[in-house]
C-alpha cells in the first residue's frame, strides 16, 4: 500500500441513515476506519448493525448521509468499492454441488482474475483458512463452521483493502475460533481496514484496536463513550487464602462484592486505583494469585451505555427513533 492511499480513510460514514417504511434501521451512523486497524462494531440486536454493513456493502442505498469505501462511493461506484472490498456476511450461500477449491476459483473468476491465477488463489486460501481436507468436496457436506470458513475465504479471494465481517466466529470450534483472531490481526498488520460485527465481546476485545457503538441507530458520541469507559468497573481478585483477602479489603475500607470459586469483585475506578489496590494488599501479605477486570474494556462499555448511565455535558445522543421489530 503507499503512501497517499494510506492517508485515505478505509471507511468514511458521516450522517448515514436508512429507513424501511416507519422503522429508522439506521437514523445518524457517523465513524471512520484507518487501514491496518481492527474496528469493533458493537450494538445490541435491532440497533442496525446489519444494515449499516448491507450500506457499506453497496447492497443497500443510503437514505442520507455519505459513505465512502478506500475514497470510493458505493452508490456513484459499487463497482470500484466491491473490488476494494471483501464482504462476509453472516450467513452467505454457497453451491452446494460444487467443490470448496471449484467455489474459491469461480468466485476468482467473478472478480476477474486469470484462470491460473483463480486457482493459486483457490489453494492459498484453502490452506489459510485450513479446509485442506475438504477442498474437493462439495460444499453441500460442510458443517456451520466449515462454511463460516469458506465465506471468509470468497471475501479475500480478491486481496482486498477493506474487509467486512459479520458474526464471523459464529459456529466455529474453540481453536478456529483462535485462528481466526490471529488472522485478523495478520490482515491488518498487512495494512488491510477490518470492520467486524460480533455479539461474542470478549473476542472483540482481543483483536480490535477502536470500536464504534451503535444503539437505535446512531453511533455514540466519542464523549459518551469515554465517558462510559471511564465508569467504576469490578475488577475480579483471587487469593491464595479467601479470608485473609476479605479481612485486607476490610481493613482498606474496600466494599468487596460477590465471591465465588473464580475470586472476589471488586468496585475499582481506572488502572491507576487498581495498581494501588494491588500494591496495598501485596503489602498486607495477601498472597494474590490473580488481579484484572471482570469484564473486558469492550463488554464494560457496551453494558455502561446500554444501561444509560449519566453522560457529560453536550455528550447525549439524539432521542430514541421508534422500535425495531427486529434487525435488519
Amino acid at each position: 500500500m503507499n503512501s497517499a492511499a494510506a492517508l485515505v480513510p478505509a471507511i468514511e460514514v458521516e450522517g448515514v441513515a436508512r429507513s424501511f417504511g416507519d422503522v429508522h434501521a439506521v437514523r445518524d451512523a457517523s465513524f471512520t476506519v484507518q487501514p491496518g486497524s481492527v474496528t469493533a462494531l458493537i450494538g445490541p440486536n435491532g440497533s442496525g448493525k446489519t444494515t449499516l454493513l448491507l450500506m457499506l456493502a453497496t447492497l443497500l442505498r443510503p437514505d442520507a448521509g455519505t459513505i465512502r469505501i478506500a475514497g470510493h462511493d458505493p452508490v456513484a461506484d459499487p463497482r470500484a468499492v466491491r473490488q476494494a472490498m471483501g464482504w462476509m456476511p453472516d450467513v452467505l450461500g454457497s453451491w452446494g454441488s460444487v467443490s470448496v477449491r471449484r467455489t474459491l476459483e469461480i468466485t476468482g473468476r467473478l472478480y476477474e482474475l486469470g484462470t491460473e491465477a483463480a486457482r493459486s488463489r483457490a489453494q492459498q486460501l484453502i490452506e489459510l483458512v485450513g479446509l485442506d481436507a475438504l477442498a474437493d468436496q462439495p460444499t453441500r457436506v460442510l458443517s456451520r463452521g466449515q462454511k463460516q470458513r469458506l465465506s471468509l475465504a470468497r471475501a479475500l479471494v480478491h486481496e482486498p483493502r477493506v474487509l467486512l465481517l459479520d458474526e464471523p466466529a459464529s459456529g466455529l470450534d474453540p481453536a478456529a475460533r483462535v485462528d481466526l483472531r490471529v488472522l485478523v490481526r495478520r490482515l491488518a498488520g498487512e495494512g488491510v481496514a477490518v470492520l467486524v460485527s460480533s455479539h461474542v465481546l470478549a473476542e472483540l476485545d482481543e483483536m480490535a484496536d477502536a470500536a464504534v457503538y451503535l444503539d437505535r441507530g446512531a453511533t455514540a458520541s466519542a464523549e459518551r463513550v469515554e465517558h462510559s469507559r471511564a465508569q467504576v468497573r469490578d475488577w475480579r481478585v483471587r487469593a491464595l487464602d479467601p479470608a485473609a483477602l476479605i479481612t485486607a479489603l476490610t481493613e482498606l475500607g474496600v466494599t468487596a462484592g460477590a465471591t465465588d470459586h473464580l475470586g472476589t469483585l471488586v468496585p475499582v475506578a481506572g488502572e491507576q486505583e487498581a495498581a494501588a489496590l494491588l500494591a496495598r494488599l501485596v503489602g498486607a501479605g495477601v498472597g494474590i494469585v490473580d488481579f484484572g477486570p471482570a469484564v473486558g474494556d469492550l463488554e464494560h462499555t457496551f453494558l455502561d451505555l446500554a444501561r444509560g448511565s449519566d453522560a457529560p455535558a453536550g455528550a447525549a445522543d439524539p432521542a430514541p427513533a421508534p422500535t425495531e421489530g427486529s434487525e435488519r
